[in-house]
């Protein structure tokens, strides 16, 4: 495992809908893990990969930022109107032109890792940020042997965490059957 020496600030990207424990959870291992200044919650107004979200933009911020309120190293955002894109490309892009931050960590899912490839720009994303993978339920095995992984082995840590139980969409389908 790749050991970080400099200063890094965390990304955490997605449309939260809704933010959980399962999203705490990996972010307090980050700033542990990799004495991290600050990790971002990126929330985006809409997954390019899905057709529309569950939770209104303002509600999913407002959730975020209610879960993370005791963690002082965790902020929320929302940066879609300012760059003018949901992409992570292009706020990754934005930290490093505009907020002059050049060490990123951006986190995902081993369950993300798999369709990596599909994301806009995808190889200059590993280029430009170390690659952090997370643990998920019945995803490691193929996230480990995705496109990305094979390719870009010494730009991504792969963190070996307790299993996340918990999803976004599970939440979402337990609100639906209460209605």
């Amino acid at each position: 495992m790749a050991i970080i020496q400099k200063k890094y600030i965390g990304l955490l990207g997605g449309s939260f809908d809704p933010a959980h424990k399962g999203h705490l959870g990996i972010s307090k291992i980050a700033i542990k893990k990799f004495k991290l200044k600050k990790i971002y919650w990126v929330i985006t107004k809409k997954n390019p990969f899905k057709n529309k979200t569950f939770y209104s933009l303002n509600e999913r911020i407002k959730y975020a930022k209610k879960i993370t309120k005791a963690q002082k190293k965790i902020k929320t955002i929302c940066v879609d109107n300012t760059i003018k894109s949901s992409r992570i490309i292009d706020v990754i892009n934005y930290f490093i032109k505009k907020k002059k931050i050049k060490n990123i960590l951006f986190m995902i899912g081993s369950d993300n890792l798999i369709q990596f490839h599909k994301w806009k720009s995808w190889k200059k994303i590993v280029k430009l940020v170390k690659l952090i993978v997370f643990s998920r339920r019945g995803y490691d095995r193929k996230g480990m042997k995705s496109l990305v992984a094979k390719n870009f082995k010494n730009r991504i840590i792969f963190i070996k965490n307790k299993p996340i139980t918990i999803s976004s969409t599970q939440l979402k389908s337990q609100t639906k059957s209460n209605i």
